[in-house]
């Protein structure tokens, strides 16, 4: 990985951003979504939701893979995992009671969980190889 890149990713201002870039997009109203029948790929939702918690996972692991602590990494890749998961899932009942014209969907719960997950596996096989690395 260039220098440039792993110093960028080691603050925390990248992971912060991405964590506030999912809060807009799941606390946007319904009407502000764009309307599907213009575009019809099956699931996007669901993939979007992966790849926002995945990305999540992946930034927030990576920036805390650079810090000191008496933690493993594993056991911060997996606590930032259950974040993900929870995170995704309070979204889920913000956007129900909150927001207007978005829905509770398990479906997105259970995307956005898959996302976490995939993110810590891609965090486990990448990112560890990288921080020793780079060190």
């Amino acid at each position: 990985m260039p220098q440039r890149l792993y110093r960028i990713l080691s603050h925390r201002f990248p992971a912060l951003a991405w964590t506030l870039f999912i809060f807009i997009l799941l606390a946007l109203p319904g009407k502000m979504l764009p309307n599907e029948n213009h575009f019809s790929i099956p699931q996007l939702d669901k993939m979007v939701h992966i790849i926002l918690f995945g990305s999540f996972v992946f930034l927030w692991s990576f920036y805390f893979s650079t810090k000191e602590s008496k933690e493993t990494l594993k056991g911060k890749y997996l606590r930032i995992t259950v974040i993900a998961c929870l995170y995704g899932s309070a979204m889920e009942v913000i956007q129900k009671y909150f927001i207007p014209n978005r829905d509770f969907d398990l479906y997105d719960i259970a995307a956005d969980v898959a996302g976490a997950i995939a993110g810590y596996i891609v965090v486990k096989l990448v990112v560890s190889g990288m921080v020793n690395t780079n060190q």
